[in-house]
């Protein structure tokens, strides 16, 4: 592991009894620990709310806690009740697309369930089933697992739908998407999470009349379906409050949907026809206002009606093309949105700040992105709030800890935690989202799941 940009060594603290020692670690850095039970955190809103982290990365990097051996995928981790919860492809040797990207692979093929020990990286218990795959990208499942009480729900590429007992393992109740509903798989494969709220599971199946379908959690049956769209899209839904109700929002290839999560009944629905179905990042809520960014496209803000569930456009902004943005056209990194401003990651990899009221470029660097300071195409980098900061894992594998305002990007520290074993174009990604719990980041690639410690000395 290699750290760089400003990193200091620990403070000296003198020798103690183990039971004093554990007194002043408690007294100096209070921790106050979290799950990150599915996609973008607790409240699914890319904060992480733990105290007691990490000021500075220490000389030779944080701690690895532990390693475990795991293969191929996409997929983030959940981690929620002490486990950690993950999806893969066993056998895959596939790393990216042999061919076109736009072109599906033919693949043979099992994918597996994991259960670890979130204390020391053992696996409590795994469940493997047949998915053949036709889709680009095969390397693995994309889609985070989400936990709920005692049941965890995944979603594999091919749209194998499965609620687990936590505990045991055992599958509770399972959907295929293209048995069930006919539903054909898209280029990429499905990769926007299943999302609990309540009794509910809502997921993107796709397909004429079902590209939403709530289900219920406990039994899997089917609640209610609604939108009628010929590609769903990749993009993870999301569950907000506005004019007086409860929304989900549902971004797939051609709109941005408001949705009542109880019927399924549309509130409003505004046009967003993306290129290739290239709804991908989630829909980001901010001071009453919804923003949404494609690479094709570019970006969409909507004011949601604080009296009644209804959505207006403010603007929209494309380039003459994803070489020639305007404003931001962002791949699978989902932007940040914070005191009249947008942050996130445009298409050839510049991190960008746009101004909230209009879409215009304050600022952009490559340096959070891209190790050689040059453009690349479908770069990516993940952002997660952390009080007054941002933690930014970047595709090369690297971890910054930085600040991001109006003025600029203030690099505070870097750490290299997982050598990037997959392919875009010529060049090695990592495009697995990490997950922070437990004051350490949940990291992975095709070879192994990491916890690193995160906890201030």
């Amino acid at each position: 592991m290699r750290v760089t940009a400003a990193a200091r060594p620990f403070p000296f603290v003198p020798l103690l009894p183990s039971g004093a020692l554990t007194l002043l670690a408690f007294t100096l850095t209070p921790l106050v620990a979290d799950d990150w039970p599915h996609w973008q955190g607790p409240r699914r809103d890319g904060v992480w709310r733990e105290t007691g982290i990490v000021e500075i990365f220490p000389v030779g990097g944080p701690r690895v806690l532990w390693r475990a051996p795991i293969e191929a995928g996409y997929s983030s981790p959940a981690v929620a009740g002490g486990r950690v919860f993950l999806t893969d492809r066993p056998g895959s040797t596939t790393r990216g697309t042999p061919g076109n990207p736009t072109v599906p692979t033919s693949e043979s093929g099992r994918e597996r369930v994991l259960c670890l020990d979130a204390r020391d990286g053992r696996v409590l218990w795994q469940h493997e089933y047949d998915a053949p795959y036709v889709i680009s990208y095969p390397s693995g499942p994309r889609a985070s697992p989400a936990v709920a009480g005692d049941r965890v729900y995944t979603l594999g590429a091919e749209g194998d739908l499965h609620c687990f007992d936590v505990a045991t393992g055992r599958v509770v109740w399972a959907r295929n998407f293209k048995r069930d509903y006919g539903a054909e798989t898209q280029t990429w494969g499905y990769a926007s999470p299943p999302l609990v709220e309540g009794d509910r599971v809502f997921c993107l199946v796709g397909g004429e009349g079902h590209t939403v379908v709530a289900f219920d959690r406990h039994t899997g049956k089917e609640l209610w379906r609604a939108l009628r769209v010929k590609e769903a899209g990749y993009a993870p839904m999301t569950l907000i409050d506005a004019g007086g109700r409860r929304q989900l929002v549902v971004w797939e290839s051609e709109n941005l949907n408001g949705l009542d999560p109880a019927t399924g009944e549309v509130f409003w629905s505004v046009p967003f026809k993306t290129k290739m179905a290239h709804a991908i990042g989630t829909p980001r809520l901010h001071d009453g206002q919804l923003f949404i960014s494609s690479f094709f496209d570019g970006s969409l803000l909507l004011r949601l009606d604080p009296a009644a569930p209804r959505a207006t456009e403010v603007w929209r902004i494309k380039g003459s093309s994803e070489t020639r943005p305007e404003g931001l056209h962002s791949l699978m990194s989902t932007p940040w949105l914070e005191d009249g401003h947008i942050y996130g990651v445009c298409s050839f990899g510049h991190l960008r700040c746009v101004r909230l009221a209009d879409g215009t470029r304050v600022w952009e660097t490559l340096a959070a992105t891209t190790p050689a300071g040059k453009p690349a195409r479908w770069t990516s980098a993940f952002v997660v709030k952390h009080a007054d900061r941002f933690f930014l894992y970047n595709e090369t594998g690297d971890l910054i800890i930085a600040r991001l305002t109006p003025q600029g990007y203030e690099e505070i520290s870097r750490a290299h935690l997982l050598d990037p074993t997959n392919r875009a174009g010529n060049r090695p990604v990592h495009w697995s989202h990490p997950a922070f719990a437990a004051g350490s980041i949940f990291a992975r690639n095709d070879r192994e799941l990491i916890r690193v410690d995160l906890r201030a000395p």
